[in-house]
């Protein structure tokens, strides 16, 4: 499964205002029932498939042999047990530390963004909103976008979740979790876990086809395993809803007009099922309606770079062992799908 971390989102609400404009007289009038439309968006996101939906990531705490999954747990991408680690502390000072503060008249009305008051966590500052008196505490990494999750730099963005960073260093992998500030803990060595099929792990998922001692399965919302305790790396494709439960969608260009014109295809049809004369309206809507479809799984399924050099090297390796092994006389150097002898390859 392709990562996903730059795609933006908006609740269900968001989008319906944005339709409900378009319909000003049956919405002033109560015509319109918002609880008949959130199974469209529904229907829309599963329509769209998994490439809409939010790559995440967490480390769980095996006990017992079992461990629950996150709320928002959808598909399973792929998971590997953490073998040893390493903790770094920071230098920030424990215990309790005591010191005279000086008094400092403030006024009545306190604007908790402005020095002398200033309140990084209520202000959601720097780098969310670069709030002046907060500069010097996080800097942002360059180039940075508020809002932006950067998988190649996430220890200057203190914004956006996830805190799990898998890193490559050459030939290996070391996963990062950075626990609280001023500590994080590095793993080093990650152990294949093998998972028995289900329907809530996807097909691509290379769990299912490692030869591993250590196995699991997941069950009623739990991933069960066959070791007692450890931690799990878990990659997944989390649900559609936000922190608070709500419904989610995707915000893009080009996907917005699918979202839209579909809620506004099934006013118009509980409208006429109400009684009212909007069949005009209906034919005007259905034939765009399927070309915002057409549109957006266009977009949704256009393979991006990584996906495109995949399929030249498949493509290079079937081909090649199509209309060149029928000829060969040596071994294949299977790094490089080529025939050597000796030191010389042809």
């Amino acid at each position: 499964m392709d990562f996903n971390y730059t795609l933006k989102y908006r609740t269900f609400d968001e989008l319906l205002n944005d339709v409900l404009v378009d319909f000003q007289v049956f919405s002033l009038e109560n015509m319109i029932d918002p609880q008949t439309l959130i199974k469209v968006a529904r229907r829309l996101n599963y329509d769209l498939g998994l490439r809409i939906n939010q790559t995440k990531e967490v480390i769980l705490e095996v006990e017992h042999n079992k461990v629950k999954l996150p709320d928002d747990f959808y598909v399973f991408n792929y998971a590997l047990v953490c073998g040893e680690y390493s903790v770094a502390v920071g230098n920030d000072m424990g215990g309790t530390h005591i010191e005279e503060v000086p008094y400092v008249e403030t006024p009545s009305t306190v604007d908790f963004c402005a020095a002398p008051t200033v309140n990084c966590s209520t202000c959601n500052a720097n780098p969310c909103n670069n709030t002046a008196a907060c500069v010097g505490s996080v800097r942002p990494p360059e180039n940075y976008i508020p809002g932006q999750y950067d998988p190649n730099n996430p220890y200057g963005d203190t914004c956006i979740r996830p805190r799990v960073f898998m890193n490559c260093k050459g030939d290996k992998y070391e996963l990062v979790q950075i626990i609280k500030p001023g500590v994080t803990r590095t793993i080093r060595v990650l152990i294949p876990l093998r998972m028995k099929p289900s329907q809530n792990i996807d097909c691509q998922c290379p769990n299912l086809y490692w030869n591993s001692p250590n196995e699991g399965w997941i069950k009623n919302g739990f991933l069960h395993t066959t070791f007692d305790c450890g931690k799990v790396y878990l990659n997944y494709q989390g649900e559609l809803e936000d922190e608070d439960g709500n419904m989610m969608v995707p915000d893009h260009a080009l996907l917005n007009d699918y979202y839209e014109y579909a809620l506004k295809q099934r006013i118009l049809e509980n409208l006429f099922m109400n009684g009212e004369d909007v069949s005009q309206r209906i034919q005007l809507i259905e034939p765009r309606t399927k070309a915002a479809r057409n549109q957006a799984l266009g977009f949704v399924n256009t393979p991006n770079f990584e996906e495109m050099k995949k399929l030249r090297w498949a493509n290079r390796v079937a081909q090649y062992g199509k209309y060149y092994n029928m000829f060969k006389s040596y071994p294949i150097d299977p790094a490089y799908f080529r025939y050597y002898t000796g030191s010389r390859v042809i």
